[in-house]
């Protein structure tokens, strides 16, 4: 079948693949043994095929979204696969920007405060959080002060977000190029959940999968 305008322009600029797949799709999946690619599941309760990007033989399945999906999907696949990790293609995201470094976000010593949904790193009392204006601390502050930073968690701006992917139940992974990727985690608060990031050595996220 002859290719459309768009799928020769997207060959060309480097996004698609011979088999109609993005490029970003396809070398992931190669990250993995061949017998690791390509699983297919049948779910007799929900009458369909579910083909696995890479399902190993510990049991567990990657998905590799280059696009966004609808909450829909998102819970078909996830009530599906009984362990089900989701990396996703961050390197398109819009208005995405990683900020700090945080302090470990399950410290009891910050058992009685809460992040602010501010750009700014700052946190605010439980005492207050009905109050019109909570008082907005920063790690600076003497009740505060001594937190040490992690070296792995991130706190991020997002301006224009895929909000599906907040909904995910399984493990959300961003890859947004280079050597590291990004676990998105969710700190429960009674404002509302904080979202910040993880860090990880994209060799280590493989290693632990390549057994």
């Amino acid at each position: 079948m002859a290719k459309s305008i768009v799928e020769k322009d997207a060959l060309a600029a480097g996004n698609l693949s011979v088999f109609g797949e993005s490029v970003w799709h396809r070398q992931w999946k190669e990250a993995f043994p061949i017998s690791f690619r390509e699983k297919t599941f049948y779910s007799e309760e929900q009458g369909c095929h579910h083909r696995a990007d890479v399902h190993t033989p510990c049991g567990t399945t990657i998905e590799f979204q280059h696009s966004p999906i609808s909450l829909q999907e998102l819970r078909s696949r996830e009530n599906f696969y009984p362990n089900l990790v989701w990396v996703v293609n961050g390197k398109k995201f819009k208005g995405f920007k990683i900020l700090k470094h945080l302090p470990d976000v399950d410290d009891p010593k910050l058992a009685d405060y809460e992040f602010s949904h501010t750009a700014n790193l700052t946190l605010f009392r439980k005492t207050e959080l009905h109050s019109p204006k909570p008082r907005l601390l920063s790690l600076s502050h003497p009740e505060l002060f001594g937190l040490k930073l992690t070296s792995h968690y991130f706190s991020f701006t997002w301006k224009h977000p895929h909000k599906v992917w907040y909904q995910a139940q399984c493990p959300m992974i961003f890859d947004l190029g280079g050597y590291f990727l990004y676990q998105l985690k969710q700190r429960p608060q009674l404002s509302g959940a904080y979202a910040y990031l993880q860090m990880i050595p994209r060799k280590d996220f493989i290693k632990s999968l390549v057994r």
